[in-house]
């Protein structure tokens, strides 16, 4: 049985979960709820970033990615920013589904999965 390494861990979640070769990352929000959605977008994939780089993974390394929009109406300005940030060539398996996120004003999340 492999070890399984939590960081960030609070009493409800962990933001980054090391385990079987992985990387699980807990989905990622926007600290400015109610901004336009490609600056949503923007800060959600720092955040991201930030986590695999913490982790000294690249990009490269995502296999799934799960987006959440509170709208389907952000779907092209998001795929705008998404096709800009994600490696030409690497596309991970991805679900983008429309969903009512847990604040007002926030209009994406998104979580991903990468092989470590």
């Amino acid at each position: 049985m492999s070890n399984i390494i939590r960081i960030n861990t609070n009493a409800r979640m962990s933001q980054v979960v090391l385990a079987n070769g992985f990387a699980f990352l807990s989905g990622q929000v926007a600290n400015n709820a109610g901004s336009p959605i490609e600056q949503q977008t923007k800060e959600v994939l720092a955040k991201i970033d930030a986590l695999l780089i913490a982790q000294d993974i690249k990009r490269e390394k995502i296999v799934s990615a799960n987006v959440w929009l509170s709208s389907p109406a952000h779907f092209s300005a998001f795929n705008g920013v998404w096709d800009q940030w994600i490696p030409s060539g690497h596309a991970p398996a991805r679900a983008c589904v429309q969903a009512l996120l847990m604040l007002p004003g926030l209009d994406v999340e998104v979580a991903v999965i990468v092989a470590a």
